[in-house]
Formats: structure tokens, sequence, C-alpha cells
């Protein structure tokens, strides 16, 4: 079979015939792959710099985690990779894939999970996320950030504050359901009185973060408080794109209700890895679906792999590898 393979770490994955992988036991399955996204998880673990990544095997690795797939009897699924997706063929995990709608095209649905994932397991998990809540998404503007948009507004969100960097994906937040846009462009006190202004006048419930470094930062000191009974706030980790390392003033977790979590792999229970696959993704994928959540993606086919594989992406849209 045809497969994308990944030699050496740091390098290029070469479009390459790879022999074709076997179901280890009786929770595993060989399919057709359709279509794969890639992902910065996907780039990331590859690069052996997630904390999930694991060793290259001699002769090279097939990259990709996850995939629209069709099964043996021809059922089209969204389906969690135990071999790589990007080939020709793969095997999954049996009970961990999803059943697509018809009218879903396959781009669409390979582009979603991650970042459902990344907003929903979050939002539902982390931060206990309920109806009438006040959310802010810090670095909204990347295709999860979009989605996380979307999502919140979905569960019932009263009011979605957004950051980011670009202003043009800012404003077009404000027609995927963004109430308020914030630049972190501007310099700090500007920064900081904006969410300080808005935490005072409809306090802040929920932040998903996908940042981290200095905007989370200065959003935690604005969160501060002043000893006096304050609203409750769950501040949820899920990125670290401008940085690993925060100076945190403990005053800050002494002085308001205040959660800081993080919502990744490992920090799910099982039964939360369950819903995903039972609730959270046939709903998302119906919505998609339905046209009710909106992704952009650009297709690319798998042969051209190597050549885009360090594709610079437009922000908030999604590569997808046809296959």
């Amino acid at each position: 079979m045809k497969a994308a393979v990944m030699y050496q770490k740091g390098e290029l994955p070469q479009y390459v015939d790879y022999p074709e992988p076997t179901p280890q036991n009786e929770d595993e399955i060989l399919v057709t792959v359709k279509a794969v996204a890639i992902k910065h998880l996907d780039k990331s673990k590859a690069s052996g710099k997630h904390y999930s990544s694991d060793g290259l095997k001699e002769g090279g690795k097939v990259v990709g985690g996850d995939g629209v797939c069709i099964l043996p009897d021809g059922t089209r699924v969204f389906g969690m990779g135990v071999s790589g997706m990007l080939a020709e063929k793969a095997t999954i995990e049996i009970d961990r894939i999803v059943k697509l709608p018809d009218n879903l095209d396959d781009a669409t649905a390979a582009a979603l999970p991650n970042a459902v994932i990344g907003a929903a397991m979050g939002l539902k998990y982390k931060a206990d996320m309920q109806d009438g809540d006040v959310v802010l998404i810090n670095g909204a503007t990347g295709f999860t950030g979009r989605v996380a948009v979307q999502i919140a507004r979905h569960y019932g969100a009263k009011k979605i504050i957004v950051t980011g960097r670009n202003q043009d994906s800012l404003n077009d937040l404000l027609s995927l359901g963004a109430d308020e846009i914030i630049t972190i462009l501007q310099d700090d006190d500007s920064f900081k009185s904006k969410i300080k202004k808005i935490h005072q006048e409809t306090p802040i419930d929920v932040v998903i973060d996908y940042l981290w470094g200095h905007t989370a930062e200065m959003i935690l000191s604005c969160l501060k408080g002043d000893g006096s009974f304050g609203n409750r706030t769950r501040f949820v980790s899920v990125g670290s794109v401008t940085g690993d390392l925060i100076q945190l003033s403990a005053a800050i977790l002494r002085s308001v209700n205040i959660q800081l979590t993080g919502s990744g792999l490992g920090a799910w229970t099982k039964d939360q890895v369950r819903s995903l696959f039972t609730d959270i993704l046939p709903e998302m994928f119906e919505l998609a679906a339905d046209g009710k959540l909106v992704v952009e993606t650009i297709k690319v086919k798998l042969e051209s792999i190597a050549d885009l594989w360090d594709l610079e992406v437009p922000d908030g849209q999604r590569l997808v590898v046809t296959i």
C-alpha cells in the first residue's frame, strides 16, 4: 500500500510503498482510509515533541492518528488509528469509531474531531459549562478556537469573548457566535483594561485557553479578587502556543473562587472519553451535516505529503489529505 512514512524525527514524511498493517487482536479492524486531517498534534508527535510521543519504529512509522475510513461492510466512520492513518489501509480500534452522516463530506468529517476534542471536552468536562455562562476563549482565531466559539454558543453561552492576533479572523468570529473581540497585539495595560472591564460588568465564568504564556498571565491577573465574595471562574488550559511556562501569583488563587485545570490526553476519565464517541462526536457531526457547525478545509492528495507537510495553512483552516 501507499503511505506517508516518517523515517527520522524532524524530517519530512515520505510517500512510499509500505507493508499493510494487520489487526493484532479482536479489538482492532483493518479499514480503507478516505481522509486524514494534518493537525499540530500529528506534527508534534511525529517530531517527538509532544508529551505522548513514542519512538520511531525500525523501518519508519506511518504518521496520522485518526481519520475517515470505510469498514469492511462498507460503513463510513470516523476512527482512531492503531496504526498510522496516512495510508491507504489502517487498523483502528473498533470501540472508538463514530458512524458518519451520509450528507457530511469526508474532509469536514476528518477535520472536525480534533477540534471538537480540543473544545467540547474542556467546556463540558473540565469547565463544567452551564447554560448562561460567560465564556472567554483566549486564542480563538485558530481552527480549534473557531470551533470552540460555535460549540460554546451551542452549549448555551450567554456571552462569548475572544482574543487573537489576526484582526480579520477576529472579525470573522463575530459571525460564528462571538460577542466581543480583543486583539492581543495591543499593549498590556490596554489588554488588561478590557478584560477587567468585561469581568466587572459580566463576570467571566469560563476561560478556555489555547495560548498560555503571557496572555494567560494577564488574564489570570485580571481575575484576582479583593477578598470579598466573587464569581466562580473555571480556567482551562488546552494549548500552549505562546509558551509552556507562566508566572502565577499565589494571591490570585487565594483571592478568588478559581478552578485552574487542563484538558488534554491523560486529563479525562475513561467514562468521559467513552462519551466522546457515544455522545459528543455524533452530535457535532450532525450539527456539521446540518450546516450549524462550520469549518474550512484545504484538501490535498497523499502523494504530495512531503511538499505539503510544512505548508502554512491560513488562520482558521485545516489541511486534509484525501486518499
